[in-house]
């Protein structure tokens, strides 16, 4: 095996994005490989809620799609909480090595992501609830963000490892501001300023880092592609911040959620493509193309010309019958062994 090849195999074992093909071997499943990275899809269909409900509320759509896919979300969130519950108390080594390593550790940052979603898919059926969760993820966002910071600043770092993975500590202290712009307690403002200085600049220099690293040093492996669109998720992101912050949807807004839109049609070509296995790590494409489909509706609904609408729609139904193929395909290497398997 060459080190190219050893070192893209370590990587991606390290960052439990499965092989697939690399073992014909039956599968053998164990909660010790239960990937951090899964509740991307928590992040992914809790974002498709709150799209649908956006097209509720501005153009009228029926909200039971938005109610359906919030509490399945929710679900989901739960299920993933005492799956992982049970690998800390059983593995704790495992998760501390997940934690640790410099591309994996990103991913908890899907954790802290999901319960800022989660805060904004509850809170309109209970706001003391919702606050709480948002509370509670806006901590833990932040101290993520000050780990990921204080480890990159230790030196001695491979620039190999600038993946696009690292942004997600960046957006999301961003979704702290898309998930907590109607937070009643007064220390909120101070908290929402705080966090979207940290997340743009954090998914700026994250950006250019990862960007550095795919022009200058070998592409991706295979299984790590669909993690391209998280490229995405910085410009979607932060127009919704943005316009949730400021209370307008302006030119700057505009240049945000069309950057955003043209990275998606440059990456989509590289990453929705036969060659790329299938495994926990296609869940990445789920939340940036949330953010940019609930970007598309809010931007639409400011300025509703029939292209911008049928945009704006038809990336809706496409959002959502993506996920559930995602959710299909997910479900059947569960049951195969294989999304858990050594």
């Amino acid at each position: 095996m060459t080190t190219h090849a050893a070192m893209q195999q370590a990587t991606l074992l390290a960052t439990s994005l499965p092989l697939g093909t690399v073992d014909a071997r039956p599968a053998r499943g164990s909660i010790k490989n239960l990937p951090v990275n899964l509740f991307a899809a928590v992040m992914g269909l809790s974002g498709l809620a709150m799209g649908w409900r956006f097209a509720h509320t501005a153009f009228g759509v029926s909200r039971v799609v938005a109610d359906a896919i919030g509490l399945f979300a929710t679900f989901l969130f739960v299920v993933l909480a005492i799956g992982y519950g049970a690998k800390l108390l059983r593995h704790p080594a495992a998760v501390k090595a997940e934690f640790h390593h410099p591309i994996a550790g990103n991913f908890f940052g899907t954790i802290a992501i999901a319960l800022l979603l989660q805060s904004a898919v509850l809170g309109v059926y209970d706001s003391t609830l919702g606050h709480v969760l948002w509370t509670i993820g806006t901590v833990l966002t932040l101290l993520l963000a000050l780990h990921v910071v204080s480890r990159l600043l230790g030196g001695n770092g491979d620039p190999k490892h600038a993946v696009p993975a690292w942004i997600i500590p960046g957006v999301a202290a961003l979704d702290i501001v898309v998930t907590g712009s109607h937070v009643p307690m007064a220390w909120a403002g101070e908290v929402l300023l705080l966090s979207i200085a940290v997340g743009s600049v954090l998914a700026l220099v994250m950006f250019t880092m990862i960007c550095t690293r795919l022009i200058q040093h070998e592409p991706l492996a295979p299984a790590m592609t669909p993690s391209l669109m998280i490229l995405v998720a910085p410009f979607e992101v932060g127009f919704t911040a943005y316009t949730n912050l400021t209370g307008r949807v302006d030119q700057f807004a505009g240049l945000l959620f069309y950057f955003g839109l043209f990275l998606f049609v440059a990456l989509a070509p590289k990453v929705f493509r036969r060659s790329v296995p299938f495994g926990a790590g296609w869940w990445a494409i789920s939340f940036p193309l949330a953010a940019m489909v609930n970007a598309a509706l809010k931007y639409a609904s400011v300025h509703p010309t029939l292209p911008l609408r049928l945009l704006a729609g038809v990336s809706l139904v496409a959002l959502t019958a993506a996920l559930l193929v995602l959710m299909v395909r997910t479900l059947h290497i569960l049951f195969n062994g294989r999304l858990l398997a050594n």
